[in-house]
């Protein structure tokens, strides 16, 4: 059993689960990919040790940046913070914006092809030469719903949907088809619906805060150990602080693209999200009261 509070970056989802577990004997579980990895906090608006004190947090700071992470491993860990909470007689929230490993959590990991070393070598060897604009280029014509969630440098992601697609079915497909499958555990999927313009306000003040807060710093800590050796899966917005401390990027253009890439990420959550047959969509401002009351009611369900 879970309660899955799900929506785009800077919805506001932290914050009404923060504010709704009490009411209902829950505890958070992560569900965003980048605040999985430790000493990354401020560029993953990760919550606060004040918020993990007020409330129980599981699956924060589970991995080294350099590390990565996949959704195989996401379900392992989600389904034994999930037992040892109800164990405990306690509500799982899922809290996060991580379609895939929202999917996988509840639906199981999708059946796709295995690697495929020399292609992905040879796909690597084309970026290397083309430019990886260029190879999501590629895959833009061949599947545009995965080019749209991908961005154009994620090279890791976008040579494997070309992978997959080789093997003559999609990587949208096979994620639209996977949705409709049996749940492994019985879920209230609740989505955050928060107006455009409202969200971009919100995710450009929160950029600027970012920068402001900490971020710059986390980013010295990134070159302190790893030099010109970077992971190459950083959350969104390290990059950009990266070059601003090397000196290659001024702040102001920074925090324009890292503007930019939230709204864009923001916008393949909604698109990732809409597919969920089973969610429901929840309008802001949420009665927070009324909203207890259903997920109390859905709990009493036999």
């Amino acid at each position: 059993m879970i309660v899955v509070l799900a929506g785009p970056t800077g919805a506001g989802k932290s914050a009404l689960s923060l504010s709704l577990a009490p009411r209902v004997g829950g505890e958070i579980v992560n569900a965003d990919s980048q605040q999985l990895y430790r000493r990354l906090d401020v560029g993953t608006a990760k919550p606060t040790f004040a918020e993990r004190a007020a409330v129980p947090h599981h699956l924060l700071d589970v991995a080294e940046p350099e590390e990565g992470m996949d959704a195989a491993r996401f379900v392992a860990l989600a389904d034994g913070a999930i037992a040892q909470i109800e164990a405990r007689g306690r509500l799982p929230l899922g809290v996060g914006g991580s379609g895939l490993y929202l999917r996988a959590l509840l639906h199981g990991l999708v059946e796709a092809p295995g690697r495929d070393a020399s292609l992905r070598a040879r796909l690597e060897a084309e970026a290397a030469a083309l430019g990886r604009p260029a190879l999501h280029a590629r895959l833009a014509g061949i599947d545009p719903a995965s080019a749209a969630r991908i961005q154009p440098n994620d090279l890791s992601r976008i040579v494997r949907a070309l992978e997959v697609a080789a093997s003559g079915r999609t990587q949208s497909a096979l994620h639209a088809a996977h949705a409709f499958r049996p749940e492994r555990h019985r879920a209230l999927f609740l989505v955050l619906d928060a107006p455009r313009a409202e969200l971009r306000t919100r995710l450009d003040a929160r950029v600027e805060a970012m920068f402001a807060g900490g971020l710059l710093e986390e980013a010295r800590w990134l070159l302190g150990r790893f030099g010109d050796r970077l992971p190459p899966k950083l959350p969104i917005a390290y990059a950009e602080a990266v070059e601003v401390v090397r000196g290659t990027l001024s702040l102001e253009a920074a925090i324009g693209r890292v503007q930019a890439a939230h709204r864009q990420y923001a916008r393949r959550q909604v698109i990732w999200l809409r597919r969920e047959p089973t969610a429901e969509w929840l309008t802001l401002p949420v009665d927070l009261d009324a909203l207890a009351r259903r997920v109390n009611a859905w709990r009493a369900l036999p």
